[in-house]
């Protein structure tokens, strides 16, 4: 009966983030608190570039548009995943695009060593780029082995790469909804990876994954009905 609460307190709170989309984009009347935001913009401020690492924890489109209306100098690229038939997702990422938003769409088929160019290109010339953090998106994606809610998982070691090979800033993005209405956005202080040898490039790498892994595990026991990773993903515990 627990799980089964747990399934039905999900489903509302992912029903409620839909309706916010829509809400947001007709009425814009959606409030929200925010906690870190001096961090990024010192970076917009600088002129430097930065990576913004997000999950599937919260709302990803309203977290972008909240970016937006806060402050209209941000130039941001959303690196986001295309899945076949997905109509309603597909409308929602042009009224994203609409608001200013960059989006570069990736193919769980496709895929190209020129989509981390562009998005260096875009981080040197002082631009916000996001990408994903939790979720695994093609099968033969480079992943790094974390510690995750007392389990083994892999993740993506594509954002963390792209702040190795830049030398722009990473900091981790939260958007949880927190009533009606209402949001509460996180921003972690700025991430700065450094290496000089192929073995401290795989340590630095390794480290900083583990790193949002633990901040992902704090976000989940906060907000654990707002995690909308609808496949599997924990793996074994450890011995």
């Amino acid at each position: 009966m627990y799980h089964l609460w747990c399934t039905w307190g999900q489903f509302h709170q992912f029903a409620a983030g839909f309706i916010d989309r829509l809400l947001l984009q007709e009425f814009d009347d959606i409030t929200y608190t925010s906690e870190g935001w001096e961090h990024l913009a010192r970076i917009v401020r600088m002129n430097c570039g930065g990576i913004l690492l997000m999950s599937h924890v919260g709302n990803w489109e309203v977290a972008a548009r909240f970016l937006k209306r806060r402050d209209r100098q941000i130039r941001l690229l959303l690196y986001m995943g295309v899945k076949h038939r997905e109509q309603i997702e597909g409308i929602q990422k042009e009224s994203v695009s609409q608001s200013g938003v960059r989006i570069h769409a990736v193919d769980q088929h496709g895929g190209s060593p020129l989509d981390i160019m562009e998005g260096i290109r875009f981080l040197k010339s002082g631009g916000l780029v996001s990408l994903t953090g939790d979720l695994m998106w093609k099968k033969d994606q480079r992943a790094v082995k974390a510690k995750l809610l007392g389990h083994d998982v892999f993740l993506p070691e594509a954002p963390h790469l792209f702040a190795l090979l830049s030398g722009a800033p990473l900091l981790v993005f939260f958007a949880f909804r927190t009533g009606k209405k209402k949001y509460h956005i996180s921003l972690s202080e700025p991430m700065y990876l450094r290496a000089f040898s192929r073995e401290e490039r795989t340590e630095a790498i390794r480290a900083s994954v583990q790193n949002y892994a633990d901040m992902l595990e704090n976000a989940l026991r906060r907000h654990p009905l707002q995690w909308y990773h609808f496949e599997p993903f924990l793996g074994s515990k450890p011995s």
